[in-house]
């Protein structure tokens, strides 16, 4: 072991066994109940990761104790840049693995320069049965608070246990000029980006990356969603609905979304559908202990689709089949967005319909497409949820187009982007 980290260690269990001193707010008291070795173990863990505590760190604090620390409610950023390294789809740039060890490096070199580090453990997704473990390494405490405000409440023994976390580094004290100028990667305007490695599970958000809370959830979903898929999960871009004792899982475009948001149980892209039920990726702003960790399963899957030449009819059954060769589309008035999701993704969307397609065999999930543009008008919010409401009870007609150019568009692109398509796939 490195001589600095035995007098990091030695320091902090001084302080630990000292008579005259409190134990650290948010450590001994809450956290470790008298256990000193859990901190020797977390400080074993976070040098693992590069980082060295410098002085003290600080775990799982609370808002008020966050607010003690200095920490403040950051002015919210958006369309930072986000960099990943992996393979992946949807709308990001790429980081070579050079550029992604370098700003790793200087990322923990300066936390491992810092005197207080603050900690959080989270997950993503709300079911602890089907979810991915997240450790956050900070030097703020704000980030922590903005961060703590997105995950779901996980305990230390549950991430240190985990056997694939997702780590996050927030260096928002770092020069972002010197890390461009190093690294070659670029910020928007200086104030910061989110950089990810698929491959380390590891994500860092330089500057004021962590006040972006979009660029945020897209960045943690797509490390989270090999290792959702792997627990027994089909991780989606969808959004939950529910309608009395029925649960829907609703995906559309953003905008009917945003329209919508009040109707949702969260307005952020990302539900796991697990053997058990439905939960949600990430914590919404109105959740509280009263909301359930684990949503029934959907009675009902909706594809809010858009075609302004009203090919596609208004409202439509499909079969598992159809369901999963839409989904797969995503189809907005001439533009496909596979599996519903614009941002970056680990899973390529033709295994996840596959997914998707199995699951709806296995239980009964009633598919639906929705034609939210019929040219004059488009249908979303209150007269979306409705239309949905007043139709599930109803013995909706079988998909039936109206003409079949839309159709060989389709299959164009889909045979365009994939080589081959499963046959119980079809239009």
């Amino acid at each position: 072991m490195k001589k600095k980290t035995i007098l990091s260690l030695n320091r902090n269990f001084r302080y630990l066994f000292s008579p005259e001193a409190p134990p650290p707010i948010g450590l001994h008291h809450r956290i470790y109940h008298g256990d000193p070795g859990a901190s020797y173990g977390l400080q074993s863990a976070l040098a693992a990761r590069g980082v060295i505590v410098e002085d003290k760190f600080f775990l799982n604090l609370n808002t008020s104790e966050l607010t003690q620390k200095g920490a403040t409610v950051t002015e919210s950023l958006s369309g930072l840049p986000i960099h990943v390294r992996g393979t992946v789809t949807g709308e990001c740039s790429e980081i070579s693995k050079a550029q992604f060890s370098k700003l790793l490096k200087q990322v923990t070199s300066h936390l491992s320069s810092i005197s207080n580090i603050f900690i959080h453990d989270g997950a993503v997704g709300s079911s602890s049965r089907c979810s991915a473990k997240v450790r956050v390494i900070s030097d703020s405490p704000s980030a922590i608070l903005s961060l703590s405000n997105i995950l779901w409440n996980a305990t230390t023994r549950a991430v240190s246990h985990d056997t694939c976390p997702v780590t996050t580094y927030v260096a928002s004290s770092i020069s972002t000029e010197a890390i461009e100028s190093a690294t070659g990667l670029h910020s928007k305007g200086s104030v910061g980006f989110l950089a990810a490695d698929t491959e380390r599970s590891s994500l860092i958000l330089c500057g004021k990356a962590f006040a972006d809370a979009n660029g945020v959830k897209q960045s943690l979903a797509a490390l989270s969603e090999p290792i959702l898929a792997a627990r027994g999960g089909i991780p989606l871009a969808a959004r939950i609905l529910e309608l009395g004792e029925l649960v829907v899982l609703l995906f559309a475009p953003e905008d009917i979304i945003q329209s919508s948001s009040n109707l949702l149980v969260s307005a952020d892209p990302g539900v796991i559908l697990a053997p058990q039920g439905v939960a949600p990726f990430f914590r919404a702003k109105n959740s509280n202990t009263d909301s359930p960790s684990l949503y029934k399963l959907p009675a009902a899957i909706i594809l809010a689709c858009s075609d302004s030449s009203r090919v596609l009819p208004a409202i439509s059954k499909l079969s598992p089949g159809q369901a999963a060769f839409h989904f797969l589309a995503g189809y907005q008035n001439g533009k496909y967005i596979p599996a519903f999701n614009s941002g970056p993704s680990c899973i390529d969307p033709l295994e996840l319909s596959k997914a998707l397609f199995a699951k709806m065999k296995e239980i009964t999930i009633t598919p639906l497409l929705i034609n939210t543009n019929d040219g004059e008008k488009c249908i979303a919010g209150e007269d979306l949820v409705e239309l949905v409401r007043s139709n599930l009870s109803k013995d909706i007609s079988f998909f039936q187009p109206k003409g079949k150019n839309l159709k060989q568009g389709f299959k164009k692109y889909l045979l365009g982007k994939y080589q081959e398509l499963p046959e119980e796939f079809s239009f």
